[in-house]
């Protein structure tokens, strides 16, 4: 596998809805999530901070790389995470990858992603993060 400059994915919108979703499958339901009214004086609610790291998933397949003789792509866990701000109802965010390192195995490839989550009109991301991959290839 090759070096390859960085990716952005595609904008995900974080709608109300999908925070609300989010709340009622991982019974987060605290107030500044969901409590719209409450929140307004503050920019309105906020996305979890675990879904805009969920949305990583779905990121990464609009940037992942072809590789050849791959049989599946595991999610092998974080190096190191941030949450550097808030994602607000209704902006839209999407991810930049970046190829920190690869490391050739037998049957596999160990990729180490540098990955920042932006918000879509800011300059800080949402998140930063050191994401590590597995992706076996047929022998």
């Amino acid at each position: 596998m090759r070096a390859m400059p960085p990716s952005l994915s595609r904008w995900y919108e974080i709608s109300q809805e999908r925070i609300t979703a989010f709340a009622d499958v991982t019974e987060d339901w605290q107030f500044i999530h969901l409590d719209t009214e409450r929140m307004q004086p503050q920019g309105g609610t906020m996305a979890h901070g675990f879904l805009t790291l969920a949305m990583l998933s779905a990121m990464s397949y609009d940037v992942q790389p072809e590789i050849p003789g791959m049989v599946q792509g595991l999610n092998y866990g974080f190096d190191r995470i941030r949450f550097v701000s808030p994602v607000r109802a209704g902006q839209q965010i999407r991810g930049r990858f970046s190829v920190a390192e690869v490391i050739e195995k037998p049957g596999r490839y160990n990729v180490r992603w540098d990955v920042a989550v932006q918000i879509d009109g800011t300059d800080r991301p949402a998140l930063v993060a050191q994401w590590i991959n597995v992706f076996e290839v047929a022998a």
